[in-house]
């Protein structure tokens, strides 16, 4: 098979700098997973968003992203990575200024799902020009520590910076502020980034890119959709089976084609497909949990947007400082104690946070945040080298877009499963707390639609009643929110086991494979710092 990967050599400190672009898109597009969640008080104010249009304006990016992933992979492998950042740069500094713009629900979700394109095309090309340039595995690692340090980052300072631009400026701001850093980073890539490809001639797979879209945005769209309809219904169960279907096909065309658009031997690796899983479950995590914290923090503890993001602080700062640590811990004790290991301080951050009651305070909240970024600051970095070490320079992009997918699918997943728990627990105890009231039915569905909704008609009921529902509102939210979070638990409980029993401890140091070009002399002199 030919794949031969060309590089251009990239000389001095310049790829420290080329470095830092190449993470300024990744971190712009990783905020922007978390950076909406602060705002979703305000969009029920605003635009009367229910709990479940507030999962669909969240996860449109994620459903969007996850189909296209793979396509984009094996796109940026024959056209070079860079072109496709470029591309994707512009059509997420699009997507945010439609976003930035929309006087509604609908136009919003639009406006996300353009983001999520353009993110498809920017997190794979970041991971497969970072593979590219840092050849040596001890550069590789630093580099990959500090690509995964900058994603964790970005989804943990979401909530901070979207805290800050509510307080200054109107929720719009917070999309409109990605079209000049992302439009500045991709300059930046284009200036000092060489370009990388595999093959330009490689025959396309339109048959999976088809077949790979429809099946990763059917079954994601399904479970997303679950509280509209129910778990049940046909209409989920109908959509989670087209998904499902449409991937079994996927696979089993990929097995005969000869010009495949992903190599399936690769899952064969425990290395690699241990790893996506164990990537998925923390995406899966941190994505529920922030979805439900930025709430709690504003409508139960009473802080506002900036404030509430404030206290999300010590998780990205916790986060950011672990990463790059966790490469060299990884050399020395192995990925899977690692990987294993974080997990379970993560499962135990968790707990702690599951206990939340209505007089419970920040402080109280705070051990379980420290936990719970210090895990994933230390899980990431070994579960993407471990990934990318497994594809030794060939189809790059696409096994970072694999590796993308399986993190898109853990954080939609993660926010549609706890959102789930979250709704269908708060609806039920908010019911039982109303029993036979005379509320009108349309005020009864503002109660049960959020707790947003609640507290505004508490607010408006004024007295006894009005302090009696924002109560009880409070009360069912947290039990559902900790309800949700042992669910994050259980999850974050078996990927530890699985990473234990099934992820290697090391890996094999390889040569950088043939017909690639670098300069080797300019490797050695060029370190990350």
């Amino acid at each position: 098979m030919n794949t031969s990967l060309t590089v251009k050599p990239i000389l001095g400190k310049r790829r420290g700098v080329a470095l830092g672009f190449l993470c300024s898109a990744l971190i712009i597009t990783s905020l922007d997973n978390t950076i909406l969640n602060i705002a979703l008080p305000t969009l029920v104010k605003d635009l009367k968003a229910t709990n479940t249009q507030l999962e669909w304006i969240v996860d449109a990016y994620a459903v969007v992203s996850a189909g296209l992933l793979i396509f984009a992979g094996s796109l940026s492998d024959k056209i070079g990575h860079k072109k496709l950042l470029t591309i994707g740069s512009l059509a997420f500094a699009g997507g945010s200024a439609v976003s930035a713009f929309s006087g509604s629900v609908d136009f919003l979700i639009l406006g996300r799902a353009i983001m999520g394109a353009g993110a498809a095309c920017i997190m794979p090309a970041t991971l497969s020009m970072i593979t590219s340039l840092f050849r040596r595995h001890e550069e590789r690692s630093l580099a990959i520590g500090i690509w995964s340090g900058s994603e964790g980052l970005g989804i943990a300072a979401g909530p901070i910076v979207g805290g800050w631009l509510l307080a200054h400026y109107w929720w719009g701001s917070i999309f409109l502020v990605n079209v000049p850093i992302v439009l500045i980073g991709m300059l930046g890539v284009l200036w000092l980034v060489p370009e990388s490809y595999e093959n330009k001639k490689a025959k396309s797979d339109i048959v999976g890119v088809l077949l790979s879209i429809v099946g990763m945005s059917s079954l994601l769209w399904g479970i997303i959709d679950a509280p509209v309809h129910g778990w049940t219904s046909v209409y989920v169960i109908g959509s989670m089976a087209l998904g499902v279907a449409t991937m079994v096909i996927f696979v089993g065309w990929e097995r005969r084609t000869s010009h495949p658009l992903l190599h399936l031997e690769i899952f064969k690796k425990p290395r690699f497909s241990v790893a996506m899983i164990s990537a998925g479950m923390i995406i899966f995590v941190l994505l529920g949990l922030l979805f439900v914290l930025t709430q709690y923090f504003q409508f139960s503890l009473g802080f506002t947007p900036f404030s509430a993001g404030l206290r999300i602080l010590p998780v990205a700062l916790v986060l950011g400082a672990a990463a790059p640590i966790s490469s060299i811990i990884d050399r020395k004790i192995g990925t899977k104690l690692v990987v294993g290991a974080s997990m379970l301080i993560i499962a135990f951050g968790l707990i702690l946070l599951s206990n939340t009651s209505i007089s419970s305070t920040y402080t109280e909240e705070l051990p379980g945040l420290l936990l719970i970024g210090l895990g994933a600051g230390l899980a990431f970095p070994p579960v993407t080298e471990s990934v990318m070490g497994e594809l030794n320079g060939e189809k790059t992009g696409i096994g970072s877009a694999t590796n993308s997918s399986g993190l898109q699918f853990g954080g939609a997943l993660g926010i549609a499963v706890i959102g789930t728990v979250l709704a269908s627990k708060y609806q039920s105890d908010i019911t039982h707390l109303i029993g036979n009231y005379p509320v009108p039915p349309k005020v009864l569905t503002i109660i049960k639609g959020s707790l947003g909704g609640a507290l505004a008609v508490a607010h408006i009921a004024g007295g006894n009643i009005g302090h009696l529902l924002a109560t009880g509102a409070r009360r069912s939210f947290i039990s559902a929110m900790d309800l949700g979070l042992k669910v994050g638990t259980v999850v974050a409980l078996l990927s530890a086991a699985v990473a234990f029993i099934f992820l290697p401890a090391r890996r094999a140091l390889t040569e950088p494979p043939t017909g690639v070009t670098h300069n080797r002399r300019a490797s050695d002199r060029d370190k990350v710092s």
